[in-house]
């Protein structure tokens, strides 16, 4: 049977869905507003920060003398490089801690704020909301904030991460639990399955390897995190390389990002092995 519309046809069904065709006159304007308003921001910006492409290129040349003054990689001495070395653990024990800690908070939290999860409409946006107040401040900001509540060292700065991943795993695990595929929950509860069953047979079987996913990555991406909020006195190899740029020792200023480079890099390999473990599939 053909399927082929003839020229009679074809006019015919143009004519009865012509407006979803040309796109209605407010949808037309409202695309025209949002184009205009992103353009006219990014002028703005341009003006606003005096952008200037010869300020960079003047500026290549200074970025040239900084590289030669950072070769070669120097810790200064052995027992310095000691000290670097348990600053560097110090960091990716802070990183660790603070992701596992803020992802077993958030964990409830998740479910709470998902629609498919929580009917409730004052619950869910309350969660929502506590969740977005939580991760509008930045870790810096709560690595001051901690530092001022229990002092200098590595403790603030766990503190630090554990609360701003905090807001951020609760929007990625509501997330995931929203778009979870419904008939798994379904079958759970024409067999008679309570709330609760649907929930640990339902959703978290298909969320389970999207937080795991994104755990790990956090775990990696908190161990920069966590060089920068060493510099305000939260611990960690971020105190020494501030300490280093101030007394302008670049040979050990490179030596520090060599290490923070080898454990990101480490991380990185360790994660993709863990994750596609947890997936069940083969790592490449």
């Amino acid at each position: 049977m053909s399927l082929a519309l003839n020229a009679t046809e074809r006019a015919d069904l143009v004519r009865r869905h012509q407006g979803a065709i040309d796109g209605s006159l407010k949808t037309r304007l409202t695309t025209i507003a949002v184009v205009a308003a992103l353009l006219g921001l990014f002028l703005y910006g341009l003006t606003t920060l005096e952008v200037s492409f010869w300020k960079i290129i003047t500026g290549i040349g200074n970025l040239g003398t900084f590289v030669v003054l950072m070769l070669p990689p120097d810790p200064g001495s052995a027992a310095r490089a000691v000290i670097f070395v348990k600053a560097l653990f110090e960091t990716i024990a802070i990183a660790f801690l603070g992701t596992i800690l803020a992802a077993i908070l958030a964990f409830p939290l998740g479910f709470l704020a998902a629609k498919n999860v929580v009917a409730n409409r004052v619950i869910h946006f309350l969660a929502r909301r506590s969740l977005d107040t939580v991760r509008g401040v930045d870790a810096l900001i709560w690595a001051l904030i901690w530092v001022n509540v229990v002092g200098l060292g590595p403790f603030a700065g766990m503190l630090a991460i554990m609360t701003s991943d905090l807001g951020a795993f609760g929007k990625l695990y509501s997330e995931a639990i929203e778009s979870a595929d419904r008939k798994p929950v379904e079958g759970v509860t024409s067999s008679g399955g309570g709330k609760l069953h649907e929930i640990r047979f339902g959703l978290i079987p298909q969320v389970l390897p999207v937080i795991a996913s994104q755990v790990l990555y956090y775990i990696e991406s908190n161990t920069r995190s966590s060089t920068i909020i060493g510099i305000v006195g939260a611990g960690g190899i971020g105190l020494y390389l501030a300490e280093t740029i101030r007394t302008l020792e670049w040979q050990q200023v490179s030596f520090l990002i060599l290490l923070v480079l080898a454990a990101v890099t480490a991380i990185d390999f360790l994660s993709s092995k863990l994750r596609f473990a947890i997936i069940g599939k083969r790592a490449i």
